[in-house]
């Protein structure tokens, strides 16, 4: 009690009550709880509202040749969908039948947001784990998802991932030949546009299509009309001449890839990347199949040549071992196929412990969507190595806006929320795909070439 005969509890409750009285005041009479809902919450602090799949549907189209197949995820929001590449070019008729009967079943119902439950249980609900068919389709699903949350947030899917790491992506393009000369004059034109990375080929893979011998299976009408031939020991030969007529005539700044594609035995792969060696190659790609990844360790003890590897692996937990031992230096993954944006991320992000950087697989055979989907992450990544680049016709472009550009020789995104890429599907459907896919290399007997 004070000398006024006002105790202290009192005053507390006096200044409460005028407290209270002021905030009526400024509130116009109403409460505190009524004051925050008329002032507004910030747009940040407020929760998405759940959205659900409505529909998952595959769009087929083919507009510079190659199949390619489109996942297009919708939602119970009205003109909400995404878009993610599932393109499997040599088995597009079945990888349709996948998603738009199985996956669509699967995902009808189900929280949007909720990309990793969805991923993993698609992943194990057929029991086997997934084959190149269904990871296909689960690899454009994934990427749509991805483009959804994106487009729900407001972000590029580069800025979900963590943001920019590189102002573009540095990619490497193809120059080839039926002769050395010829693939220099190639190296030549395309340092004019600005690329620092330049992969050499001499003929196709292996040098197919380089020479004019005729194969002796021809002579017996073994094999199919339109099967290829390879000679093993020209194609061996082949490659350090290539290499050496390109560095002495294009200088040793700019960085040189070669891409073995399996096609040789393990034992010679190794001898030539011996003789590569001399050439500084930025990298080499594939030199054995997956069935022959125990000579990893064999071309490890005698090399230094950087090896990337990766671009034929099916399921996610291939990587682990070789990425723990070190057998190579960079991560060729075809994003469109090991599952998406999601596992990707996940073996990105362990090879930057073990200094393993991305080379993820961009031929033409995937959609603007997964090359889009490709540079997101690249973007995003610290341990990001090198990136393949693309060249869209103009049917391309009038089958699908918001492709990735080229300038310099680095890649860029088109720079709106969500991977950035929409399709015209009335477009697209007048450019239908077949169901043929040649793939076949022979030697000289007949016997086939893998992969």
């Amino acid at each position: 009690m004070n000398k006024s005969g006002i105790s202290r509890r009192d005053t507390m409750k006096a200044l409460g009550m005028s407290t209270s009285a002021g905030l009526l005041g400024l509130f116009g009479g109403i409460s505190t709880a009524e004051a925050r809902e008329e002032k507004g919450i910030p747009n940040y602090a407020k929760a998405m509202k759940p959205v659900t799949i409505k529909s998952v549907r595959a769009i087929a189209t083919a507009p510079q040749g190659s199949n390619l197949i489109v996942v297009k995820v919708e939602t119970s929001e009205p003109g909400l969908y995404g878009l993610g590449c599932a393109t499997f070019t040599q088995r597009a008729a079945v990888v349709i039948v996948a998603i738009n009967t199985y996956l669509n079943e699967f995902c009808a119902g189900k929280d949007v947001d909720n990309i990793e439950d969805i991923w993993q249980g698609a992943y194990v609900s057929s029991y086997w784990r997934n084959g190149p068919v269904l990871n296909n389709a689960l690899s454009g699903l994934d990427q749509a998802l991805w483009d959804i949350k994106g487009k729900r947030a407001g972000m590029s899917l580069y800025q979900l991932l963590g943001g920019k790491v590189r102002f573009a992506v540095p990619c490497y393009t193809h120059a080839n030949g039926n002769s050395p000369e010829e693939t220099v004059e190639s190296v030549k034109s395309i340092m004019e546009k600005g690329y620092k990375f330049i992969r050499i080929q001499q003929g196709g893979y292996g040098a197919v299509g380089s020479t004019v011998e005729k194969p002796d299976f021809r002579n017996e009408n073994f094999g199919g009309p339109t099967d290829s031939f390879m000679n093993e020991n020209t194609y061996l030969k082949s490659i350090p001449k290539l290499f050496a007529a390109v560095r002495k005539s294009c200088g040793e700044e700019i960085e040189l890839l070669h891409d073995i594609h399996e096609r040789v035995q393990p034992m010679n792969a190794i001898n030539m990347i011996k003789q590569l060696e001399e050439y500084n190659p930025f990298f080499i790609e594939d030199p054995f199949s997956p069935e022959n990844m125990k000579w990893f360790k064999q071309l490890r003890a005698v090399t230094s040549v950087p090896i990337a590897m990766g671009e034929l692996f099916n399921n996610i937990n291939e990587f682990l071992e070789p990425m723990v031992n070190l057998y190579f230096d960079y991560i060729r993954i075809h994003v469109s196929q090991i599952g998406g944006v999601t596992p990707a991320m996940k073996v990105a992000r362990l090879g930057e412990w073990f200094n393993i950087r991305t080379a993820w697989h961009g031929p033409g055979d995937v959609s603007p969507v997964g090359h889009a989907a490709h540079a997101h992450i690249d973007l995003a990544v610290w341990n990001f190595g090198i990136q393949e680049a693309v060249s869209f016709n103009d049917k391309t472009l009038e089958v699908f806006s918001g492709c990735p550009t080229m300038k310099n020789g680095y890649m860029s995104v088109n720079e709106v929320p969500g991977i950035g890429v929409d399709i015209n599907e009335k477009e697209a459907a007048k450019y239908p795909i077949t169901t043929k896919s040649n793939w076949q290399v022979r030697k000289f007997d007949g016997t086939l070439v893998r992969p």
